[in-house]
């Protein structure tokens, strides 16, 4: 049965609510997130929900206890589950129909920990970091927070890529071993440096809620917009793991 811990209805406080901010429209259909279209500085759609559900017995029952497991239907619908942690499994099936539909490959996930750089290059590249996503074509990210600690967003306006700050280029100019050219830019292509930002002093990151459907500016030749700066919440395994949904 749920437990009751968490509200079997996402609370509002929960929802998307940065103060003004030019870079996301809120929209109040799936239809209208994503057929809408990138411009005017816009570069992320964000349609906000209060779903019905019980996440947090959802979450119990996995029992995940690798660092991420991705979740199918099958394994949702065995779940032993009262009337409202079915509604919340519902709820997520049919977001992953509605986006598959669309021709995409979206993932349900349920992530207790994110993997951190082995051996970076200088920088750390993992998804902690403020960062990008990149595509070779057009292209854009879904992503969804049922339960857990939700992502965060930079407006552009507020942050540097690392690779631009003078010192840190300096360091990875010595990694690299070589002169400030073609060749560099390449090195730091090749290892993700050039997709990672920091803050700038100042700088008032967004948060991304719980049960909202984001669809994000994704960094691809011809882009009409700069791409959504965006990182994973810092998680680890004594926090309550998170379930999301990402295409």
């Amino acid at each position: 049965m749920g437990t009751g811990r968490e509200s079997l209805v996402v609370s509002a406080m929960s929802i998307f609510s940065p103060a003004e901010n030019g870079r996301v429209l809120r929209v109040r259909s799936f239809e209208e997130l994503v057929e809408s279209r990138f411009g005017n500085g816009v570069n992320a759609f964000c349609w906000p929900r209060v779903l019905e559900g019980d996440y947090a017995e959802v979450v119990e029952r996995l029992a995940v206890k690798e660092a991420m497991e991705v979740l199918g239907a099958e394994r949702l619908t065995a779940l032993d589950l009262s009337a409202q942690g079915r509604v919340a499994v519902a709820q997520m099936l049919e977001d992953l129909g509605r986006l598959a539909e669309r021709g995409l490959d979206p993932l349900l996930n349920c992530i207790r920990e994110y993997p951190r750089d082995e051996d970076a290059v200088g920088l750390p590249t993992h998804v902690y970091s403020f960062h990008v996503d990149s595509a070779p074509t057009e292209a854009d990210t879904f992503l969804c927070t049922y339960h857990g600690l939700a992502s965060s967003g930079l407006r552009n306006e507020e942050a540097i890529r690392r690779v631009e700050v003078p010192k840190t280029r300096a360091m990875l100019l010595n990694v690299y071993g070589g002169d400030d050219g073609v060749g560099f830019q390449e090195f730091l292509s090749e290892n993700c440096l050039d997709l990672h930002y920091e803050a700038l002093p100042g700088a008032r990151p967004y948060d991304f809620g719980v049960g909202s459907l984001w669809r994000i500016a994704v960094e691809y030749p011809g882009s009409p917009v700069l791409p959504c700066i965006h990182r994973a919440p810092e998680a680890t395994y004594a926090d309550e793991p998170r379930l999301l949904l990402i295409s």
